[in-house]
């Protein structure tokens, strides 16, 4: 069974970051990506070229958009460490590819996919980082597709917290444990 850990945080609070120093910590060259992000325009391109630049390259990397689970368990290869790099696009993804067969259904299917990533983890011997958004402390999206998002990424980063053994909120950098309780910056993190 993996130990799973959720990294959360705001948009640049520091997730990525600490997911990759964590990664080579534990894993040094032994570690797989997987990647949730498409090149869609132009800026996305660039922006994960920079991710990519930024991983050694010795760790593999396996992009999956969605059905995260199921990829992550053809790719795996015995890494001592997996990082999902992020649960926000990949929550974003399923929706766009479900939306228009309605909100119920985006929210079932986004589950059931969080599910088989679970079913999953709890077979392999490795750590898992996952990196996650934590979008429901701001202002309250003006559309019903921004709304659907955030609601569905709480519903999400709740399941995920829920079988996390450890869990930190990032804001500026600084990691604060939330799963076990206590602790923070100065706790060895």
């Amino acid at each position: 069974m993996a130990r799973v850990i959720l990294l959360l945080g705001g948009a640049r609070s520091g997730k990525s970051s600490l997911a990759e120093r964590w990664a080579r910590e534990r894993g040094g060259d032994r570690v797989l990506f997987v990647a949730t992000a498409e090149p869609l325009d132009e800026e996305m391109r660039q922006r994960i070229e920079r991710h990519q630049r930024s991983r050694p390259s010795s760790w593999r990397t396996v992009e999956a958009p969605t059905h995260v689970g199921p990829a992550l368990a053809q790719a795996y290869a015995g890494e001592k460490v997996v990082v999902l790099d992020c649960v926000t696009l990949w929550v974003g993804n399923v929706l766009l590819q479900e939306e228009a067969r309605g909100e119920e259904n985006v929210r079932e299917v986004m589950l059931q996919q969080v599910d088989a990533l679970k079913q999953v983890v709890d077979t392999l011997p490795t750590e898992l980082i996952l990196v996650s958004n934590e979008v429901g402390m701001g202002v309250v999206p003006p559309t019903r597709l921004g709304r659907l998002y955030r609601d569905l990424l709480g519903e999400v980063n709740q399941q995920l917290a829920r079988f996390a053994d450890e869990v930190y909120l990032l804001v500026a950098g600084l990691p604060w444990r939330l799963k076990p309780a206590g602790g923070g910056p100065g706790d060895g993190t």
